[in-house]
């Protein structure tokens, strides 16, 4: 039988292979036909994830946020409300799939989802930047994470302006900024946004 806790541990143990039939490789007498029917029937929460992980978690300063937005591609899909083209880094193209923004805790040693959101701008009128904001805003306000480093693929300057008075003193790294410290970091209160 499969839980909500047994699946959870197997996507924080599992970051590259997370299918239905990986699963059912790694438990006995279990099918991914059951594996798929069990997600077909479970919804598991970020709330659910934070509950499992946060005991887990060494909160320090000294720890990593990093902010990941991916694509769950679904080209053979033909009736999964969620799914929709958008555009994929990992295959460099536009891909039919679900989109979700991640947000994983990290000492270097261990890393741990925290939080996710599924990208699904047509129901709740959201960009991915909206739900980076909205997902780093809640680790540190309501989950209490400490950071001193934030790492992101990307952020537009909207974004930085929005989270810029909230988290001043954290540090972003973010591969298309330039001029940065010689690990590429830039601390917010010299990053200059363009006018939203």
């Amino acid at each position: 039988m499969i839980t909500k806790q047994c699946y959870v541990e197997y996507l924080i143990c599992t970051p590259i292979n997370y299918t239905c039939f990986n699963l059912s490789e790694h438990l006995e007498h279990i099918s991914h036909d059951v594996v798929s029917n069990f997600l077909k029937q479970s919804r598991i929460t970020a709330r659910e994830i934070w509950e499992l992980v946060k005991e887990l978690i060494k909160n320090t300063e000294d720890s990593f946020l990093i902010l990941d937005d991916s694509v769950q591609c679904k080209r053979y899909s033909k009736s999964i409300e969620l799914v929709k083209t958008q555009y994929s880094g990992a295959v460099g193209s536009l891909v039919r799939g679900i989109g979700v923004v991640n947000l994983i805790h990290s000492d270097v040693h261990e890393h741990y989802p925290v939080d996710y959101r599924i990208y699904n701008n047509a129901a709740d009128g959201k960009t991915k930047n909206d739900h980076f904001k909205d997902i780093l805003l809640n680790a540190i306000a309501n989950k209490g994470l400490q950071t001193k480093t934030v790492m992101c693929q990307h952020f537009s300057g909207h974004t930085v302006k929005q989270l810029f008075a909230a988290i001043r003193s954290l540090r972003v790294t973010n591969s298309h900024w330039r001029n940065g410290d010689a690990r590429g970091y830039k601390t917010l209160q010299y990053i200059r946004t363009p006018p939203v």
